[in-house]
């Protein structure tokens, strides 16, 4: 008799890449780490990655006329792995390992993630001391009643990583003037100014500068299912900038350097790395003069979370119904964590984004 086993489906934003894997019911639940590294953070734009290993074996069987030729691949000399992101619209799937082909796969875009269904548990925090603060290692360590493992192996050398020539590296330069947002591959950079006098000054500021401090920019978590598929991760963070406060200026289409667009509504157009498949910027018709900056691309050398520079919304992430319809636990670990954190932090407990 044929073990049990068990069929689940992923699929992108723009559903062009469209699988199933089939999982024996032995091998469930399967690990999520959640890992920090410069190089998740830089290739996908969010604070962390949402990753799971499959058994030896299972591989993708994708839907028709989903293929393989649907994905962009992104390798370095510093990977032990292809990353792959969908061409269209950015979502990244997954990691393939370069000598035995095995899967560690996105676990943020499969149908089956709610806590009760058992196919996932969140196991481990890594690499939470790549950044100074720890990033969401320092909001939450237990999901679902389970506490997660801090794994911290050594570092890869900052040479051998793509795009760290500047950042948290960058020698003498005033990081008060501004600061660098780069993806991984490099290939994307540019620079955010503190908020100008004038803006301050000006209707313009209204709603989007904090009483907390009005030289640092608002942010905010976000758990919206179009983020999540447009990511591959269940979270990423927002910092809202003024246009005119980016150097070099985004042009109306929003490319910068080997960005690519992606419009996930009429009114909502979202740019990501054709090279690397970093998230970037987010635009929407009905706040035009405003960008929302990916945070994992921030090279503040305070960490992931970029306090010199943002005042985080603690109270709640944007679209939390659909975090938590997706997966409760995870989300209220997130929700309970930024509470406290931004509590011990002196951040904002509320905002509304104009």
């Amino acid at each position: 008799m044929a073990a049990p086993t068990k069929t689940l489906t992923a699929a992108c934003h723009c559903r062009n890449v469209q699988f199933t894997i089939t999982l024996p019911t032995a091998s469930l639940p399967l690990n999520i780490n959640l890992c920090h590294c410069t190089i998740c953070r830089y290739v996908h734009g969010a604070p962390c990655c949402f990753h799971a290993p499959l058994p030896v074996g299972v591989d993708l069987e994708f839907i028709a006329p989903s293929s393989m030729d649907q994905l962009t691949s992104y390798t370095h000399p510093s990977f032990q792995s292809t990353k792959w992101f969908c061409t269209n619209c950015g979502c990244h799937i997954g990691d393939q390992s370069l000598t035995d082909v095995e899967w560690v796969i996105s676990t943020s875009i499969f149908d089956a993630n709610r806590e009760e269904e058992g196919v996932w548990k969140f196991q481990t925090h890594y690499c939470p001391g790549s950044a100074a603060d720890g990033g969401l290692s320092s909001v939450f360590s237990t999901v679902d009643g389970h506490q997660l493992r801090m794994i911290d192996p050594e570092p890869a050398p900052a040479s051998q990583v793509a795009g760290t020539e500047e950042g948290e590296g960058e020698g003498d330069r005033d990081e008060d003037e501004d600061l660098l947002a780069q993806c991984h591959c490099g290939g994307v950079s540019f620079r955010i100014a503190r908020p100008r006098d004038e803006f301050i000054a000006s209707s313009a500021s209204t709603g989007w500068l904090s009483p907390i401090d009005p030289k640092r920019w608002l942010a905010s978590m976000d758990v919206c299912d179009d983020c999540r598929l447009v990511t591959g991760t269940n979270v990423i963070g927002w910092m809202f900038v003024p246009v005119d406060h980016v150097s070099p200026r985004p042009p109306a289409d929003l490319l910068i350097g080997s960005s690519k667009g992606y419009r996930s509504t009429e009114d909502v157009l979202r740019t990501f790395c054709g090279t690397c498949g970093a998230t970037v910027l987010y635009w929407c018709a009905e706040r035009p003069q405003i960008v929302d900056v990916a945070t994992g691309l921030l090279r503040a050398r305070e960490g992931v979370m970029a306090e010199k520079w943002a005042v985080w919304r603690a109270n709640r992430p944007a679209w939390p119904e659909n975090g938590l319809r997706y997966h409760g636990g995870f989300s209220r670990a997130l929700i309970e964590g930024m509470k406290r954190w931004g509590t011990e932090r002196g951040h904002a407990q509320e905002f509304v984004v104009p």
